[in-house]
């Protein structure tokens, strides 16, 4: 679908008649301006156009397969895990704006102005999969997973993946883990079913990754419904193992539909030996606020304030960061994508948090940097005004905040203090390896399929 057409909505349909009538004829006006995009943008073009970017993307997916190659894959289960690469061409900068994926508007796409895909093949053995690593893999042996949300097709999650990659400017491995999506706001329920589903195929993925030699640093960025996904395949793979390989050193969480009852209980399941989690969050995400009403009206992770100081307490406790984006403004109208649209945010991913930066580990709080920045190119308008133009995001960060808390006391805005303990019950499970079809199963230090 078009950039602005993303499927980026959110639950609709576990709720009464009346009540999910009125939601889906919102959200049906709220989409009513977006064109039904061409089908089959995965069939590749012939050649690409000068100063445009590749980008080469491994995919891993228990999606079944398609049988239009313009496709590749349905939003069925499949009864295997499939690797492949996709190469995409990203249009040269003066064509397009950070943030956005430029959707062909026909067949074939014009690589000059539009993402086009160059290539598209399927890994058969693990020896494809290590070959293809060792041509893309990044000179600091960091590995991003992306692990995508509710209602998307694979064409449309493999194109915001290459723009991510592309925009963030991250120099990581860029690998995507699909689930099955059917790609329809009507069908929330088999997409949180196929989450489930999910769950062991990347769980194992994970696994294998931290068990390669070459690989010194995963870092993982999960949106919407896929955080659901990834914080359960974690969850697995701690109470297996009595914790998660250091090498998983950074999760992001982007606009979470998590209960946050749920989300405590997981990191505490997870114990002490787990990942640093960053969470962006936006008090405006329409898309979580209709999740909020089906849920039993308890709050989800991607919606909270900040300034509650019950949250603050827990996840300050818990060593967690939380980025609050509810004054950034993007082209998404239900607030459910800025971590992508962004351009700030999209290019902090890939100067701060992907690349093992993580914000808990500066000694200059994310706040305070970019009201530096504001107050530089804003003085002539006055600082406050500045950082609210140039730097709509709050910090709160168990480490930086006191350095932004300093910064906002003097526009009137103390930040206060941050987030409650976790628990840390432990669960004896006995280890084991799990196998789904032919994904990578762990035996010992090595990499096997199994």
């Amino acid at each position: 679908m078009p950039a602005w057409c993303m499927p980026i909505t959110e639950p609709l349909l576990t709720m009464g008649r009346t009540a999910a009538g009125a939601a889906v004829v919102g959200l049906a006006l709220s989409l009513a301006g977006c064109a039904s995009p061409p089908e089959g943008v995965l069939s590749p073009v012939a050649q690409t156009a000068p100063d445009a970017t590749e980008i080469s993307i491994m995919v891993a997916t228990t999606r079944a397969p398609s049988d239009n190659p313009g496709l590749l894959y349905s939003g069925e289960r499949g009864n295997a895990v499939d690797f492949n690469e996709l190469v995409v061409s990203i249009p040269p900068e003066a064509h397009r704006k950070i943030g956005e994926v430029q959707w062909p508007k026909t067949l074939p796409a014009d690589p000059s102005r539009e993402f086009a895909t160059l290539s598209a093949s399927r890994f058969d053995s693990v020896t494809d999969i290590r070959a293809w690593y060792q041509r893309n893999k990044s000179p600091s042996g960091r590995l991003l997973i992306f692990v995508h949300g509710f209602n998307t097709r694979y064409e449309s999650a493999v194109y915001r993946f290459a723009q991510i990659a592309h925009d963030s400017r991250t120099d990581a491995t860029p690998v995507m883990f699909t689930w099955p999506s059917r790609g329809s706001v009507f069908d929330y329920g088999y997409d949180k079913e196929s989450t489930n589903y999910s769950r062991s195929a990347l769980e194992t993925l994970l696994t294998g990754a931290a068990a390669a030699p070459e690989i010194t640093d995963i870092i993982i960025l999960a949106h919407s419904m896929g955080t659901w996904l990834a914080m359960e395949s974690l969850r697995q793979m701690a109470i297996r193992n009595d914790g998660i390989p250091s090498k998983i050193g950074n999760v992001i969480l982007a606009s979470p539909d998590l209960d946050v009852d749920v989300f405590s209980q997981q990191l505490a399941d997870m114990g002490s030996k787990r990942p640093k989690f960053t969470v962006f969050v936006s008090q405006d995400d329409r898309a979580l606020t209709l999740s909020r009403r089906i849920s039993g009206n308890v709050d989800r992770l991607g919606q909270i304030d900040i300034h509650n100081p019950v949250y603050r307490d827990e996840f300050e406790r818990g060593g967690i960061t939380i980025l609050d984006l509810s004054a950034l403004q993007v082209g998404d109208s239900l607030n459910h994508s800025k971590f992508a649209e962004s351009p700030e945010v999209v290019k902090l991913l890939g100067q701060r948090l992907i690349d093992g930066q993580a914000v808990t580990e500066q000694d200059l709080g994310l706040g305070a940097e970019f009201g530096a920045t504001a107050m530089s190119v804003s003085n002539t308008v006055g600082s406050a005004a500045g950082m609210a133009i140039s730097a709509p995001i709050a910090i709160l960060d168990p480490k930086a905040r006191n350095t932004f808390d300093a910064q906002s006391q003097r526009f009137g805005r103390n930040l206060g203090n941050s987030v409650r303990g976790i628990v840390d019950p432990r669960l004896n499970l006995t280890p084991r390896c799990t196998r789904l079809g032919d994904i990578f199963c762990v035996t010992g230090s090595s990499l096997s399929s199994r």
